[in-house]
C-alpha cells in the first residue's frame, strides 16, 4: 500500500498533529512537495500532501484562506502540512477554519520537523510500495507462467483471477467466451461480446475499459486483445472492484503475453501445419491412403479414422479475401471449443476443408454467415472415408458449381442427390443447347404445319407407345406416325436411338424449367 496521511501522523519522529480532517487520513499520498505560493495548484497533479511555512500567505484572512483551501482540495491535494515557529507560531484560526470547513486534513508540522524529512519519508514509503509491488508482479508472472505451460489457459485465467480479487474470461477469435473464473464471470464475461467484437475491429494490440453489466455490482473490466500483427487472435476480460494497482497490472500483462503466446502459432508452424495438411490432401486425393495416414501423424490421423466432410469455399464475385479468413477462423475456433481435429488447407482465392462429419466445425460451418462485402460461395460433400476422398472432392466441387449457377452461399451435395436434375436444367448453356436442339421444329409449327413439338412430348412421355400418345394428342395413331417421321426428317437424327431420345427430353424439360434464384 501506498503511504497515508495516518502512516505519516503515525511515524514517532515526524512529530505530526492532525488540525482538521481526521476523518480523512486515509487518503494515499502519491508525493509530498513544497510550496510557497498563494496559488500552487497550477502545479499539482493531485494526490500531493502540500508543505507549507505561509511565507506569502494572507493566513490570517478568512476569505482568502476558504479561496486557497477551496482550490487545493479541488485539485486533489490530499491534505495541508504547515509548520509553524517560521512564519507563525500557531496555525492561524482562518485556516484552520477554512480547512475544517472544506474537510481538508491540516497538520501540524513542529519547527523541528524539517519538509525534507517529511518528503524523505513519503519517497521512501512510495519506494518500498513499489517495490512489493514489482516483487509481487514477478511472482505471479511466475505463477501464470507454471500455469501456461503445464495447465493451459483455463489455469491461467483462474490463477490471474485471485491476483487481481476479480474474475477473469478468456475470448477466442470469434468472440466466444471458452475460459472463466470464477464460475459466475461466465455469463457476465458473455455479455461483454459486443466489446469485444469492438475490439477486435482493431489492430492487435489494443485495450478497452467498460463498465458493468444491468445486473453487475459496477465493475471496473478492461479488455485487452490477443496477437501480434493486424490479426487479434482472441481477448482477455479482468473485472475489479477498483482500478487495477501495480502488482495487478504487471499480472494482467504478463497474462496478456503468456496467452498471446499459446495462441499465437508462428506464421513459421502455421506454414508447416499448412504444407502437412496439403501434402495429407493430395495423398488422399490420389488414393495413398496409407501414406496418408503416415504423414498425417498425430496431427491429422484422428481425422481419417472416422467420416469426414470435405469443404471447397471460394469467393464470391468481388468478395474480399477476408471472407476466407473469417470462415477458416470460425471452422479452427468450433473445432477448438470442442477437441476437433480440422485440415485447412488455403488456396489463393479458395480455401479446401477436411472435417469430423457431425462435428462442430462443419456445424459452424452450414451457420457461418459472411460480413458485408465478404460473400463466400461454399460447396459441402457427403460423408466420406479416406478411400473415397476423390469422390468426396468431385462431390464439393458439384455442390459449388450448382451453389455458384443459383446463386446460393452453401449447398450441401446431399441435398442434389436427394432432390431432381431437373433444376440443373436452369442452366444458360443447357437452354441455349435446348433451344438450338428444338429450334426447327419450333419453326415447324410456328408456320402452321402441324404440333410436331407438342407431339413429341407426348410420343416421349409415353416411351414410344402409339396408341397411348395418340390418345393423349386426340389424333389417329397413323398421324402421330407421320409426325415422328417428319420429326426425323427435320432434325436429321433418328427416334430409334435411346441417346437422341434422352437428349430431346431433356431438352423439352430445359425449354420448360423455371428460372431458379
Amino acid at each position: 500500500m501506498p503511504p497515508t496521511l495516518a502512516s505519516l501522523v503515525q511515524h514517532s519522529a515526524l512529530k505530526l498533529t492532525v488540525r482538521a480532517g481526521e476523518d480523512r487520513l486515509d487518503r494515499p499520498v502519491r508525493w509530498a512537495h513544497v510550496s510557497e505560493l498563494a496559488d500552487p495548484v497550477p502545479y499539482m497533479e493531485g494526490g500531493e500532501l502540500l508543505l507549507t511555512t505561509a511565507m506569502t500567505l494572507a493566513a490570517e484572512d478568512p476569505q482568502a484562506m476558504r479561496r486557497y483551501v477551496r482550490r487545493l482540495a479541488g485539485a486533489g491535494v490530499v491534505g495541508l502540512g504547515f509548520a509553524i515557529g517560521v512564519n507563525y507560531d500557531t496555525v492561524p484560526d482562518a485556516l484552520l477554519t477554512a480547512a475544517r470547513e472544506e474537510g481538508l486534513p491540516l497538520l501540524e508540522v513542529p519547527r523541528r520537523t524539517p519538509f525534507l524529512a517529511i518528503s524523505k519519508e513519503v519517497s521512501a514509503a512510495i519506494s518500498a510500495d513499489q517495490y512489493r509491488a514489482v516483487t509481487a508482479g514477478f511472482e505471479a508472472q511466475r505463477e501464470l507462467t507454471r500455469a501456461a505451460l503445464s495447465d493451459g489457459p483455463a489455469v491461467l485465467i483462474a490463477k490471474l483471477a485471485a491476483h487481481v480479487d476479480g474474475w477473469a474470461a478468456l475470448y477466442d477469435t470469434s468472440g466466444a467466451v471458452v475460459a472463466a473464473a470464477p464460475e459466475w464471470a461466465a455469463r457476465r464475461a458473455a455479455r461483454l461480446t459486443p466489446d469485444v467484437a469492438r475490439l477486435r475491429e482493431r489492430a492487435a494490440p489494443a485495450s478497452a475499459v467498460v463498465g458493468g453489466t444491468e445486473d453487475a455490482s459496477g465493475d471496473r473490466v478492461e479488455l485487452q486483445s490477443l496477437g501480434t500483427g493486424r490479426r487479434v487472435r482472441g481477448a482477455l476480460a479482468v473485472g475489479t472492484g477498483a482500478p487495477l494497482g501495480t502488482a495487478e497490472r504487471y499480472a494482467v500483462h504478463s497474462a496478456v503475453a503468456l496467452l498471446t503466446l499459446t495462441t499465437e502459432r508462428s506464421r513459421s508452424l502455421q506454414a508447416a501445419e499448412q504444407r502437412l495438411g496439403a501434402a495429407v490432401l493430395r495423398m488422399l486425393l490420389s488414393g495413398q491412403q496409407d501414406h496418408a495416414r503416415a504423414v498425417a501423424g498425430d496431427l491429422y490421423g484422428g481425422l481419417l479414422d472416422a467420416p469426414f466432410r470435405l469443404v471447397i469455399a471460394e469467393l464470391a464475385g468481388e468478395g474480399e479475401p477476408a471472407g476466407l479468413a473469417a470462415l477458416t477462423e470460425t471452422m479452427e475456433s468450433a473445432a477448438a471449443r470442442c477437441g476437433e481435429t480440422v485440415l485447412v488447407v488455403p488456396e489463393a482465392s479458395r480455401l479446401v476443408v477436411l472435417a469430423a462429419d457431425g462435428g462442430e466445425a462443419v456445424a459452424a460451418c452450414l451457420a457461418h454467415e459472411s460480413a458485408e462485402g465478404e460473400e463466400l460461395v461454399v460447396g459441402l460433400s457427403a460423408p466420406a472415408g479416406p478411400i473415397a476422398a476423390a469422390s468426396a472432392y468431385k462431390q464439393a466441387e458439384q455442390a459449388l458449381s450448382v451453389a455458384r449457377r443459383r446463386g446460393k452461399a452453401l449447398v450441401e451435395h446431399e441435398d442434389l442427390v436427394a432432390g431432381s436434375v431437373l433444376p440443373l436444367l436452369a442452366d444458360d448453356a443447357v437452354r441455349a443447347f435446348a433451344d438450338g436442339m428444338l429450334r426447327a421444329l419450333y419453326e415447324h409449327d410456328t408456320k402452321g404445319r402441324g404440333d410436331l413439338v407438342a407431339s413429341l412430348r407426348a410420343w416421349l412421355s409415353r416411351h414410344g407407345q402409339w396408341d397411348a400418345a395418340a390418345a393423349d394428342l386426340g389424333v389417329h395413331r397413323h398421324t402421330l406416325r407421320y409426325r415422328m417421321r417428319r420429326v426425323e426428317e427435320i432434325l436429321g437424327r433418328s427416334l430409334d436411338d435411346p441417346d437422341v431420345r434422352m437428349e430431346l427430353w431433356l431438352a423439352l424439360k430445359a425449354t420448360s424449367a423455371p428460372d431458379r434464384e
